[in-house]
């Protein structure tokens, strides 16, 4: 063995060392070159996920022009419309909806604004709903001799339309400084009556809380009326009823009477000349069979003035505005200067209602001789806590508008 050559023990040790081959690839040569592929892969989903972005919009907008096209009474306008896919939203910019019928000057509905987005909060009780904001909405209500001219929003078709623009079921609602107009165009002067600086809030139509009362939905709003006047309205409801089933208050507080003088000429064929007015509406509805009661309230009311009615040319209404000024002078309260009267009525929420006419009038004369109605819910009412408002406040100066005294 050790009589062995030299070639031989070369031989060994090359078997046992072998030089690596040429062609052979190191471990850190193979990672640098697999890199620009998995770069190129993730530009590849970055472009992708970039069009398809810049495309959303446009998709979006696409499905809500062909939603608010699919009603026959109304046409829909809109603006630019936003993603925001972080917070699962969008947004439409200048939302309008136009009474396609008659000859309507003012969109039934339009808003500068409408957000429709996924509640989150509500995914921890096991729902997936949405909610809506809406900044600036306005509803204009007109009304006219014929039905293609005048504007109701009845049957609800509108309100699908909105509800048709987000794929889940809407559970609450925001208002943000809304308004809403009553107007008629078909008299000597235009009238428009409105409520402005709406706020508002619908909380839980969805029941998402699972909770056991049936008036599970609540409703709160707010509002200036005629730029003056306060207003507030609560309201809770039964969202899955087939029926209506709901409760609701309104009450109006100080409402200057010679800002609705255009309505009541139309309407009333007389005017004011000095007064406050005060409305509390309170009514309940269990499986659509209704109850409930209407409060008008004038204070400091003055209707008649021989000075400045004598200047009408219609002997028959001078005549009228005298008769309803000596009506509400005599039976007014003296101790409050106020006349006023509670109006029973009931029926069904989705139909007729009917007024309790004899004691409408018994009550205008139990205000004016026993006691004085209070702009607040009746004490007998079953109303909940949750809808009693507070106490009014009166210290408002007596109207002199148009020189009355």
């Amino acid at each position: 063995m050790k009589n062995r050559s030299h070639q031989e023990q070369a031989n060994e040790s090359a078997a046992k060392d072998p030089p690596p081959a040429g062609n052979a690839r190191t471990p850190g040569k193979g990672r640098r070159r697999r890199w620009p592929k998995v770069l190129a892969v993730f530009l590849v989903i970055a472009i992708a996920l970039g069009i398809g972005r810049a495309m959303l919009p446009l998709a979006v907008r696409d499905y809500v022009n062909r939603t608010l096209g699919r009603s026959p009474l109304y046409s829909g306008s809109i603006g630019d419309v936003r993603i925001h896919l972080w917070r699962g939203a969008y947004t439409i910019e200048s939302v309008k909806l136009n009474k396609t019928t008659g000859n309507v000057p003012v969109p039934f509905f339009a808003a500068k604004q409408l957000e429709l987005a996924i509640q989150w909060k509500a995914l921890l009780h096991g729902r997936i709903v949405g909610r809506a904001r809406m900044m600036e909405p306005e509803i204009n209500f007109v009304d006219s001799p014929t039905d293609a001219d005048s504007q109701t929003g009845g049957g609800g078709a509108w309100l699908q339309m909105l509800r048709d623009l987000f794929p889940f079921t809407i559970n609450s609602t925001v208002i943000q400084n809304g308004s809403v107009h009553f107007r008629t165009y078909q008299s000597a002067k235009p009238v428009d009556v409105y409520l402005s600086h709406l706020q508002a809030s619908i909380d839980n139509l969805g029941n998402i809380t699972h909770e056991s009362t049936p008036l599970a939905a609540t409703v709160r709003a707010t509002a200036t009326a005629m730029d003056e006047a306060h207003l507030d309205f609560k309201m809770s409801l039964d969202p899955f009823s087939y029926r209506p089933t709901f409760h609701l208050a309104l009450r109006l507080l100080n409402l200057d009477v010679t800002k609705i003088n255009d309505l009541s000429l139309v309407y009333g064929k007389f005017d004011f000349k000095r007064g406050w007015f005060d409305l509390v509406i309170e009514a309940d509805s269990k499986e659509g069979q209704m109850t409930g009661y209407v409060k008008p309230l004038f204070r400091d009311l003055k209707v008649f003035s021989l000075a400045q009615d004598i200047k009408h040319d219609n002997v028959l209404e001078f005549f009228w505005q005298a008769l309803i000024g000596a009506t509400t002078g005599i039976l007014k309260n003296h101790a409050r200067s106020q006349f006023g009267t509670l109006v029973p009525f009931s029926g069904e929420a989705a139909g007729s209602t009917s007024v309790a006419i004899l004691t409408t009038i018994g009550n205008i004369f139990r205000n004016a001789f026993v006691r004085a109605y209070l702009p607040r819910l009746e004490p007998q009412s079953n109303s909940g806590e949750d809808l009693h408002f507070d106490a009014p406040d009166f210290t408002a100066a007596l109207s002199t508008a148009n020189g009355g005294q």
